[in-house]
């Protein structure tokens, strides 16, 4: 393990720690101008989000009706009753993804399979790059204002969904994250600036609260005025 992710982890509250813990719960509330491309309605309503820490599972509840929630994994996702009565389910979803481009419209499970992987992401960012199978390095740090934030490249197995194979994380000088870059390869691979603040600790972890995230530019900077997503995470709970 390299000498910035060691930091890293330690920063956010240490492997040790996290590894104590099996699951997530938090709070989310989403917004942002990607819904709209897709063609989907985005309401200001509190949801709860649960991911697994050991694998990439993750479920959204409520999703499309008070009593339905996601159930998602990288090969398989579904919307389903909260008893478990399957509503709908695709297998193999990231093909249905094909041919995509930025303003191409998506159905509720295609979302259900953007929301799984990505908030699994982010809440497991970035205790998830010390499980088996990634690849992770340092990188040139970038500087943002009077501050420059180192960099770690991490390469996800193939068996992971996430918005690329490969993604960026920067950190600031307490080796808390600060930003996270990407490719959105489900909606034509535009390239994104995703910032994160308003740090809060639980049950001895650090967890960011405010995601934004921007269309990036070829000279890595955000274009400010094109706010893909928006999420504020609350309430976090480990178990």
């Amino acid at each position: 393990m390299n000498d910035l992710l060691t930091k890293a982890l330690e920063a956010h509250g240490g492997l040790a720690r996290w590894n104590s813990f099996s699951t997530a719960r938090v709070q989310i509330v989403t917004g942002g101008g990607l819904w709209a491309l897709k063609g989907l309605t985005q309401d200001p309503a509190p949801r709860q989000e649960t991911v697994s820490l050991r694998e990439e599972v993750a479920s959204v509840s409520h999703f499309g009706q008070p009593n339905w929630r996601t159930n998602f994994r990288p090969q398989r996702v579904a919307i389903e009753t909260v008893d478990g009565e399957v509503v709908r389910e695709r297998a193999n979803p990231r093909a249905s993804f094909y041919g995509h481009t930025m303003n191409t419209p998506w159905d509720p499970l295609h979302r259900a399979y953007f929301n799984g992987y990505a908030l699994w992401t982010y809440v497991t960012t970035p205790f998830f790059m010390a499980l088996p199978g990634f690849e992770v390095r340092e990188i040139d740090p970038i500087t943002e204002g009077k501050e420059v934030w180192r960099g770690l490249r991490a390469r996800f197995p193939s068996q992971y969904a996430s918005h690329s194979l490969e993604q960026e994380f920067y950190f600031g000088s307490d080796f808390l994250l600060r930003r996270h870059d990407y490719q959105v390869e489900v909606a034509g691979s535009f390239l994104t600036a995703q910032y994160v603040d308003q740090v809060v600790e639980t049950q001895g972890l650090k967890m960011p609260t405010r995601r934004r995230a921007y269309i990036r530019g070829p000279d890595q900077r955000p274009v400010r005025d094109l706010l893909m997503v928006a999420i504020d995470l609350s309430d976090f709970s480990f178990t």
